[in-house]
């Protein structure tokens, strides 16, 4: 993971846990993993995180209420990021697909629509998760 310079001490320590993460993380759970390097409370690693999301280093997943680090955090030119999430691993696949960008805005065009914010999350079974028989392991 690249080092930020403009990052304050928590926010690197947040980001580092995320980036260490193989699956999203809760705030809690990044609080609980970080006690050791002196967080104490949630409303430090609330703020860090909306730094880092603000930095777009960090995505919030709303459907699950946890947090991932940007697999792609220089490449936010595109307007629409999606997230494909495994119920079972808890993996996540970062993505954007510049199709789904143009039909959506056309529709965003024709309804006049000012979006804020836009991301997509699909829930379902990784390949690995979804043929286990493929050689590779769950949770690994």
């Amino acid at each position: 993971m690249t080092a930020h310079p403009e990052l304050t001490r928590n926010q690197a320590l947040v980001l580092k846990a995320l980036g260490q993460a193989e699956i999203p993380l809760s705030a809690y759970t990044i609080l609980d993993l970080l006690r050791d390097d002196g967080f104490r409370a949630p409303l430090q690693v609330y703020r860090a995180l909306d730094k880092l999301q603000e930095l777009g280093l960090v995505h919030r997943l709303e459907s699950i209420s946890a947090f991932v680090a940007c697999a792609h955090p220089h490449c936010h030119a595109h307007e629409i990021i999606a997230f494909a999430i495994c119920r079972t691993c808890g993996r996540v696949n970062e993505f954007s697909d510049a199709g789904i960008e143009e039909r959506l805005g056309r529709w965003i065009e024709a309804h006049k629509f000012e979006p804020e914010k836009t991301t997509i999350e699909m829930s379902g079974l990784c390949a690995a998760c979804a043929d286990p028989s493929n050689g590779a392991s769950v949770g690994a």
